[in-house]
């Protein structure tokens, strides 16, 4: 768990505040240690370190956002007697979009969404509801490392979340273009 928290926290994190102020932003590297903003407990003995979470408090983003800087948040956790976990960031991201009350979660992947095919990238499902999400996932077509994914994106849009969205975050401007065009660049969720 050291080795992860020194990656994550210490390695990936700062490299993306790095890359957001050469971009003329301004940001603050944070993992969910920092100001108890996220709290978790294992999730698991057979798992190790991997974590759950249990609560967040958002009152940390609310202070650095109001100063005008860009949070970004390592997922990494402790529990209330300070022992590190690891914790899916995809599920920290959709936690604390609920949390924040915010009005979409956005995912970035390196796949162009949900797709009924994955070799076939005609087969992109440009928006979905929930009844048909769980459907993909009954059927098989969603599977692996997109399951943790869309369980985040369901479970924040039952938390008030309106809209979640999985990019292809290799695509260029992608988020813009997700954001600000009728046809998108992804899989929009909706409740």
């Amino acid at each position: 768990m050291e080795v992860v928290e020194m990656v994550l926290v210490g390695k990936v994190n700062k490299s993306l505040v790095s890359l957001i102020h050469g971009a003329g932003g301004k940001a603050i590297g944070l993992c969910g240690i920092d100001g108890k903003l996220i709290t978790a407990r294992p999730a698991g003995s057979e798992l190790g370190f991997v974590g759950e979470i249990t609560f967040i408090d958002t009152s940390i983003l609310a202070t650095i956002v109001q100063a005008g800087h860009i949070p970004v948040i390592a997922s990494v956790a402790a529990d209330k007697d300070g022992q590190a976990f690891n914790i899916n960031a995809d599920t920290a991201a959709g936690e604390i979009a609920a949390s924040l009350g915010a009005e979409k979660l956005i995912l970035m992947t390196d796949v162009p969404g949900l797709m009924r095919d994955r070799n076939d990238p005609e087969s992109l499902e440009k928006q979905i509801d929930i009844k048909g999400v769980r459907k993909l996932v009954d059927e098989g077509v969603v599977a692996g490392g997109m399951i943790p994914k869309v369980e985040c994106c369901v479970r924040s849009l039952a938390q008030g979340v309106r809209a979640a969205h999985i990019i292809d975050g290799r695509l260029p401007h992608s988020l813009l273009l997700e954001i600000l065009t009728d046809e998108g660049a992804g899989t929009m969720i909706t409740g």
